[in-house]
């Protein structure tokens, strides 16, 4: 198939450069780091953040710290997956167990607008997906694209090209501006929960909405309300 011969020499050919091979090190590191101490929390049996239980993230993540085991099972994931990318051996493995809980997390942070993870989260999902194409001669097999008689074998170390990979690095640098711009965006044009009641009306402090923004701020953090009902509650509350 033209595309499985396509994705293989693409990936031959950022295998086969030291820039990317260091940079697939470095965003193993950052990974496994994200999810060791957050892991370790969990199994500790402590709660992962002091943020209030009226906030929309806080209420969700005390629910969470009350179910017993699956708290626990959570962490054990968390900390199996970062684990597993440290390893060379079984980087592909922590990173296909490390791609739910990520996704996951990011899907919170939008749905509950969580300031604390929005640039982070989507940048971790992105990062776990390439690690997946770093590993995609292992995995491909079981795409419904792969070609049984196509087989790339991966260079050796000292095989690889100094050559700066500028077409890898002017895609990233165009995928984090994008994350970056949307979260900027998400953050001018949306109301957001903030993490504290004045942290959330001073996105209104300056605006025509001030009185309303002040009472969706009080019906988050003060009546503790889930936030689609406060928004609901008003539905004309605009930046």
């Amino acid at each position: 198939m033209k595309l499985s011969r396509l994705l293989d020499r693409w990936h031959q050919e950022h295998t086969n450069n030291r820039w990317i091979y260091y940079f697939s090190i470095f965003v193993r590191i950052a990974l496994a780091a994200g999810f060791l101490p957050s892991g370790y929390v969990k199994v500790a049996g402590e709660r992962f953040t002091a943020l209030a239980n009226n906030h929309p993230m806080g209420a969700y993540l005390e629910a969470l710290f009350h179910t017993g085991y699956y708290y626990t099972f959570i962490g054990v994931v968390q900390m199996l997956a970062a684990i597993l990318l440290l390893i060379p051996r079984t980087v592909t493995l922590g990173a296909l167990l490390y791609l739910p809980i990520i996704l996951n997390i990011c899907i919170l942070s939008f749905s509950v607008r969580f300031d604390g993870s929005l640039f982070t989260a989507p940048l971790m999902v992105l990062s776990t997906l390439f690690l997946l194409w770093w590993n995609y001669d292992k995995i491909k097999y079981v795409l419904p694209w792969s070609s049984k008689t196509t087989h790339v074998t991966n260079a050796m170390p000292n095989k690889r090209t100094w050559k700066f990979p500028w077409k890898f690095v002017s895609a990233a640098f165009v995928i984090f501006i994008f994350v970056i711009g949307g979260v900027i965006l998400m953050n001018v044009f949306v109301i957001m929960p903030r993490n504290s009641a004045s942290a959330c009306q001073q996105q209104f402090k300056n605006g025509e909405n001030a009185t309303l923004g002040a009472q969706f701020c009080e019906c988050i953090h003060t009546e503790g309300r889930s936030l689609q009902q406060c928004l609901e509650a008003y539905p004309t509350l605009i930046k």
